[in-house]
């Protein structure tokens, strides 16, 4: 059974279960024609003004069949709620999932033992499942230290490979076999040294080119903050339950905060990139984040999918030029 997830949630239950997990934002942007599923969604009726990424979720599982549907109805995107109750109305199954706001133990094991018994499997089945991925979030681990301490892999290359473990592409073991080659191949290759260490902070981002364009100034992307989360790095002796504890993305945002203040500060980073979605209120922590941090900060914003809008690359190349005389004064 494949079952599709609208973000991360503790996918060791779904493999636990020998369902495979399909993580739908992933098979959306990597469609051969992204925009023409977010079309698709706005011909069903989808606002202009919904999340591109919402309708991109909605018309990916109906492209491909996806009929059970893990819904993270805490912790996310609101417009989730919306979504789901018009994919119900096609029959696919909803499986609701909520984060704790306040990280609180006892309801967040509640809601994994949900879905445990949704899944028709064990607590001590998704815990085996949870150490067996152990090596393999260690080795993407390993991927991400290679970004920012070696400079042998790109921002690029470190966004893919942590985002896929939200789901593991649906196979673990082939997604590890995957991993090793890349590992092997970035260890023979010879560092990279940017001019300026950026971080890009948000949801991974709806532009195709972002990290190309920023390449292509003579900066490095070093650290793509939630897609780090995405590989639970820090938690890789926990338990499943304190790993989704710890796990930022879904809770308050001084947790998130306090992560980054670290990250920029083992990373040299030079500047950091608050990428939010149109319509979206993760706008809103936009200023919070320019609070707390203590760097320059770019916001940038994309609405569909696609390459960089002429003003968008103008400011990011501006940004990497302020952060470079920075340096050089």
């Amino acid at each position: 059974m494949r079952v599709g997830l609208t973000t991360t949630i503790p996918v060791e239950v779904v493999l636990a279960a020998g369902a495979e997990p399909v993580d739908l934002n992933n098979i959306f942007i990597t469609d051969p024609e992204p925009d023409r599923l977010v079309a698709r969604a706005e011909h069903d009726g989808y606002p202009r003004t919904a999340c591109a990424w919402i309708k991109g979720i909605y018309a990916a599982a109906l492209k491909h069949d996806i009929r059970t549907i893990i819904a993270v109805t805490q912790g996310d995107c609101a417009q989730t709620h919306a979504m789901i109750e018009t994919l119900s109305e096609t029959g696919v199954r909803i499986i609701p999932f909520a984060y704790p706001y306040d990280r609180d133990e006892e309801l967040l094991r509640a809601q994994i033992q949900r879905l445990c018994d949704h899944f028709d499997t064990s607590w001590p089945e998704a815990e085996r499942v949870r150490e067996q991925l152990r090596p393999l979030r260690a080795k993407v681990a390993e991927i991400d230290r290679l970004t920012w301490e070696s400079g042998l892999v790109n921002g690029w290359e470190n966004h893919y490979y942590e985002v896929c473990c939200s789901d593991f592409n649906g196979d673990p073991e082939q997604f590890e076999a995957e991993v090793d080659k890349f590992l092997a191949t970035a260890r023979a290759r010879s560092p990279r040294e940017a001019t300026v260490r950026l971080g890009i902070a948000g949801v991974p981002t709806i532009y195709s080119d972002l990290y190309d364009f920023i390449e292509r100034l003579d900066a490095g992307v070093v650290l793509n903050e939630i897609q780090r989360q995405f590989t639970m790095a820090d938690c890789l002796n926990c338990d499943l339950l304190e790993q989704y504890r710890r796990y930022t993305y879904p809770y308050q945002l001084a947790g998130r905060i306090e992560d980054l203040q670290r990250q920029i500060k083992l990373r040299q980073i030079d500047g950091l990139i608050h990428y939010t979605q149109a319509f979206c209120f993760r706008q809103i922590q936009d200023l919070l984040l320019k609070r707390h941090l203590d760097l320059p900060v770019l916001s940038l914003e994309g609405e569909a999918p696609a390459p960089l809008d002429a003003r968008t690359r103008l400011r990011v190349e501006a940004f990497v030029e302020t952060l470079v005389a920075r340096k050089e004064h």
